[in-house]
């Protein structure tokens, strides 16, 4: 009964949802609280499913249960919660995953870390893209494998015991005592993670991270998919949305844009191509260099998730070390990787490393041709050998439009992967994925960065090339029209403020073809000591951010975001990008992006208000 009442009430709100839960990668920022996410959403949900309340305003007001659907969203937090319920567990209980192998990843990485013992337990097959060997010789994880015909045949363990079954239908899940995370794999929707017993419960918050920066949530058009199958009580059914026809006017579309004849790869989101990136790179440095370092060179205050991302893959593998990568303010670029090239080739080591053109959050562009000649120049090692050229990893997500890779570009001839976060310009907001593109002296990277994407089932889904392909064509037009209202805006505020700083290309730039639609704001301050000056200055940022989005709530945004297709979208670096940064190296400046439609002259007249107010 109480599971008919349930279905039922599913079903009234898969009718009544909002649009925007479908359609956007972010739902109302306006009302997100990070520390209570997905509990806060999923609360009031509760709330309105106890009084049967699924009309679509009490919906749309439901906070935000993630600020990014990468790591959930409504219709996800939804799915989670119905599972959840079905197997009388809490509703954190249940993850789910668009990867049917990051799951499984994701507690082999804890108990490697917590030097804890894991069997894998099986009834059909394995994820089809699990690779015993590599999972246990590049990425350094360790388990057993064991094939039963039933959950019962399962003995006692000393350690962590997942088992793993194929399902075309959502119903309850037989838990066992002697299982401890259930991971049930849907076909081309993902997988459902469901940590069984209050003793496994710390691994929630690991396993989230997880999810968070090596993949993604259920995406929403495969949660919607998920959900209307358990509430018909029938198999799961998906749509192939002419899957390789849009796969290759993406791939297409992605070579036009970046200038290079490579295949390129697209993933379920930029983490996603990012990661299999680092684990194929030390995949073939493991092959091609063994028992020498890898040296994964980074900015400190680079994008959050990449940072963060580049150093849990140096916690778990034994020769992988991070070196910091000092690009932004009063630091050079191309001065800091000669240096870095300098002492890892003295150490006759490996080095890869990512750097964002234009950096972030200070939209900085280094000397191109001092770039290439850093990165191409030969070094020697103590010993008189010639020490092993780098790879240049550069994240283009600001500017994607620029031509780095192509025959006669600039990088052409040093090996460089670029990649770009496809929730920006690619799709103007409409999904996460992203995608990755090499010069020809990359080919055999590249396929091992293909091995690493298939490996953890990252590829993009069927519904992402759908939306890429719709909206790759128009991008560089897209690019084109925001860096116009940037530019204009970025114009009236030195003129209106002038003692603010901003960090934002230069005209010579734009000319050369470097034309983001971002630039960071330096309010001016007072005080009389540098602590003064600095709360102020940060006080000021908020008063500033909220101003903008209560007076425009339909247009601007507090959201990291941009490359939208409509809105103007404001944050503060140290709070959301970079989160997970340390603190000395985080900005507390504002970031402001802005699309080619939006309202420019209301948010002019906003910020004179603000002006005028301090």
């Amino acid at each position: 009964m109480k599971e008919n009442k349930m279905l039922s009430y599913i079903e009234n709100v898969l009718t009544n949802m909002p649009t925007d839960w479908l359609n956007l990668t972010t739902h109302r920022l306006d009302i997100y609280d990070e520390s209570l996410a997905k509990v806060q959403f999923l609360n009031q949900f509760e709330a309105l499913y106890k009084a049967n309340n699924f009309e679509t305003a009490a919906l749309n007001n439901l906070p935000t249960a993630y600020d990014y659907i990468r790591l959930g969203h409504p219709l996800s937090c939804v799915l989670e919660w119905a599972i959840a319920n079905l197997n009388n567990v809490e509703s954190n209980n249940v993850i789910g995953f668009d990867s049917q192998t990051i799951p499984v990843l994701s507690i082999l990485r804890k108990n490697l870390l917590a030097n804890k013992n894991t069997q894998i337990v099986y009834t059909g097959n394995l994820p089809k893209r699990f690779d015993t060997e590599v999972l246990k010789t590049v990425y350094g994880y360790k388990f057993e494998l064991n094939k039963v015909e039933k959950v019962e045949d399962i003995a006692k363990f000393s350690g962590s015991t997942i088992f793993i079954s194929e399902d075309d239908k959502i119903q309850a899940t037989n838990l066992h005592s002697n299982v401890d995370f259930y991971i049930n794999l849907y076909g081309q929707l993902g997988s459902v993670l469901i940590v069984n017993g209050e003793e496994n419960e710390s691994y929630i918050s690991d396993i989230q991270h997880v999810r968070r920066r090596e993949t993604v949530a259920t995406t929403p058009d495969n949660a919607l998919v998920a959900l209307k199958a358990l509430t018909e009580d029938a198999s799961i059914k998906t749509e192939d949305h002419n899957k390789e026809a849009n796969k290759a006017s993406v791939l297409e579309a992605i070579k036009t844009v970046t200038n290079t004849s490579i295949t390129p790869l697209v993933a379920s989101s930029g983490l996603s191509i990012q990661y299999a990136i680092l684990m194929g790179l030390i995949d073939d440095a493991l092959e091609k260099h063994k028992g020498k370092a890898i040296k994964i060179v980074v900015p400190p205050n680079c994008y959050g998730g990449t940072n963060d991302q580049a150093r849990r893959v140096a916690a778990c593998v034994d020769n992988v070390e991070i070196v910091d990568l000092l690009v932004d303010g009063d630091n050079d670029m191309v001065q800091s990787i000669d240096t870095v090239l300098a002492k890892i080739a003295n150490e006759d080591a490996i080095p890869y490393i990512i750097a964002e053109i234009p950096t972030n959050p200070r939209v900085e562009v280094p000397d191109l041709i001092q770039l290439k000649a850093i990165l191409s120049q030969e070094r020697k090692t103590p010993s008189g050998s010639i020490a092993i050229d780098p790879v240049f990893i550069l994240d283009q997500t600001f500017c994607p439009n620029v031509h780095f890779l192509g025959e006669d570009d600039i990088l052409s001839t040093v090996r460089t992967i670029s990649f770009a976060s496809g929730s920006k310009f690619p799709s103007g907001g409409k999904c996460t994925a992203g995608y990755c593109v090499g010069n020809k002296s990359t080919t055999t990277l590249m396929e091992k960065i293909e091995k690493h994407l298939d490996l953890c089932d990252n590829e993009a889904t069927v519904f992402q090339y759908q939306i890429l392909a719709k909206q790759l064509p128009s991008m560089n037009q897209r690019i084109n029209d925001a860096y116009k209202n940037t530019r204009e805006f970025v114009n009236f505020i030195h003129e209106s403020l002038p003692g603010a700083k901003i960090n934002f290309v230069s005209e010579a730039l734009a000319a050369q073809g470097f034309t983001p639609s971002v630039f960071s704001l330096d309010l001016p301050t007072k005080g009389n000591t540098d602590e003064e000056r600095e709360t102020y200055k940060r006080a000021l940022n908020l008063k500033l951010i909220n101003l903008m989005i209560t007076e425009i709530p339909n247009e601007s945004k507090y959201c990291v975001s941009y490359g939208q297709l409509k809105g103007c979208y404001w944050t503060i670096p140290a709070t959301s990008t970079q989160g997970t940064t340390k603190e000395g190296d985080k900005d507390y400046i504002a970031r402001v992006a802005l699309s080619a439609n939006m309202d420019l002259e209301l948010h002019k007249k906003v910020f004179l208000k603000f002006v005028e107010s301090i």
